[in-house]
């Protein structure tokens, strides 16, 4: 067999990798590498640096692969003993379950609505779009919710957080992908729309909905700005980033003093591996419930 053409030359079950094929595989798993250190080595910096000697990581220059001087935990000592952090945490934690919750159930409803063949889904699409080119600003919308009583109120938070557009049409649009003949199998069995929209439709485009609920996570554990506009003077509501943000702005003078303390210098660092941490560690989950979505929509029954 000439195989001097062919890119793979298969034996049974075994393909014989050309040395095309090997350059093109080496250059691949190179510039994955380069991505990898690229995106990983801030952090890693961030994070050696938050376990470092605060004096000797003031007159550091350059990349901290290691701690900084004799490593400590001071950084992580000043942060946790204030309590503010504490509530901070817990009010987070309420924000995102609320509005993933409150977000999962509009997204399935509103997507079910827009994919079903209406003669109103043209409107709604087009009021949608609207929407996703033309905002009403902050004042508009701080207007709108003191007149209905949430300036003040936690709901505010979820409210506002809970959706947006683009989940809207794309559950629409993952719901329009089940086959019509699932469906109507379905409804001559005696389903309802609401039997047919979590039994049927959404098992299979379950994975869609666990990158809407990753992405919401990540927007709700980062948000401080509604709590900025809407809570402003109420600390009690405060999410963890607008404590970290006042941390990190009360200790920017720290070398002003008189006997400055240098661990302060260590905070900011300290205080980006407590904001991140818990996205890091709920990544590797999301992914493997999108992969098993994808898996489970792609297998005919």
């Amino acid at each position: 067999m000439r195989t001097g053409k062919k890119t793979k030359v298969k034996e049974g079950m075994v393909e014989h990798l050309t040395v095309g094929n090997h350059i093109a595989n080496f250059l691949i798993h190179a510039c994955l590498i380069m991505v990898a250190v690229v995106s990983l080595l801030p952090m890693w910096h961030v994070l050696m640096s938050s376990f470092s000697d605060g004096f000797s990581l003031l007159s550091f220059k350059g990349v901290a692969v290691l701690p900084v001087g004799k490593p400590t935990l001071e950084g992580y000592r000043l942060i946790f003993r204030d309590s503010s952090l504490w509530i901070g945490y817990g009010n987070t934690i309420f924000y995102v379950i609320g509005t993933i919750s409150l977000g999962f159930v509009l997204n399935v409803l509103g997507g079910y609505a827009l994919s079903q063949d209406t003669k109103g889904r043209g409107l709604m699409y087009a009021f949608l779009f609207i929407t996703m080119l033309f905002s009403g600003g902050v004042i508009p919308t701080y207007m709108v919710m003191n007149s209905l009583g949430l300036v003040g109120n936690r709901f505010v938070i979820i409210l506002l957080g809970a959706t947006q557009t683009f989940y809207l049409v794309f559950a629409a649009k993952s719901f329009s992908a089940v086959p019509v003949s699932t469906v109507e199998a379905a409804r001559i069995d005696g389903a309802g729309h609401i039997r047919v929209m979590f039994q049927i439709v959404l098992p299979q485009a379950r994975g869609m909905f666990f990158i809407t609920v990753l992405n919401t996570f990540v927007a709700s554990w980062n948000g401080w700005y509604e709590a900025s506009v809407y809570m402003a003077s109420d600390k009690t509501k405060w999410p963890i980033q607008l404590f970290i943000n006042e941390m990190t702005n009360a200790n920017v003078n720290f070398l002003e003093t008189a006997t400055p303390n240098y661990s302060r210098y260590l905070i900011q660092f300290a205080v980006i591996v407590v904001a991140t941490l818990p996205i890091m560690l709920a990544m590797p989950f999301f992914q493997d419930k999108i992969e098993a979505g994808q898996l489970q929509g792609g297998v005919k029954g």
